[in-house]
């Protein structure tokens, strides 16, 4: 009676070599194959320009990127965007504070900031509220007390934090503030150029 036959020294021999060469042909495909590239995280589009500059696409027509309001800011408040360099300034990291002289203003030699009476009529952005998040009601005005123009007030029948929007510039103190003592960022500051691209 016919038996198998048993898996001798050279059946192991010759899978080694069969498994060894799958290996090494797989770890080449891997070795040219592009290198996972790691995902990029989004790019930003709640920035703010600086003080001053004139409408988005005069802006960016006058703009020559050389960078001399953000030298002189003495706050390090105007940073560049990372993808075209035009300066920017990300209120949640340091806001505007609005200098009594606004330097950044003086430096821009091509009128891409434009000079203003009062910095009171700077227009940067508009804040609005989360009331829904918004701690006000239970004690904190945090915002209002850092609010460089009052825009900030509190309504105490309604118990809610109020923006006067004739008086907001913009500047994202109050952003900044309310992230440093709060969990949740109850108050965001709208960049101008998209509060005129929402319809009216």
């Amino acid at each position: 009676m016919a038996t198998d036959s048993p898996y001798g020294r050279r059946d192991f021999l010759k899978d080694s070599v069969v498994s060894v060469a799958k290996a090494a042909k797989e770890f080449s495909r891997h070795q040219h194959a592009a290198p996972e590239q790691p995902a990029q995280p989004p790019v930003r589009t709640d920035w703010l320009r600086p003080p001053g500059a004139a409408d988005e696409a005069l802006f960016l027509e006058r703009c020559t990127k050389c960078g001399d309001c953000a030298k002189v800011c003495p706050h390090g408040s105007i940073t560049f965007h990372p993808v075209n360099g035009t300066p920017v300034i990300f209120a949640d990291q340091v806001p505007c504070y609005l200098c009594e002289d606004i330097p950044c203003i003086a430096a821009c030699a091509t009128e891409a900031l434009l000079s203003v009476e009062r910095r009171e009529h700077i227009r940067m952005g508009l804040a609005s509220v989360s009331h829904r998040i918004c701690t006000a009601g239970q004690g904190c005005h945090a915002c209002a007390s850092k609010c460089p123009t009052d825009a900030l007030s509190m309504d105490f029948d309604r118990q809610q934090l109020v923006v006067t929007a004739e008086r907001c510039v913009g500047c994202g103190l109050c952003e900044h503030v309310c992230m440093t003592v709060n969990d949740r960022v109850a108050i965001r500051v709208t960049p101008s150029r998209l509060l005129a691209q929402s319809p009216s």
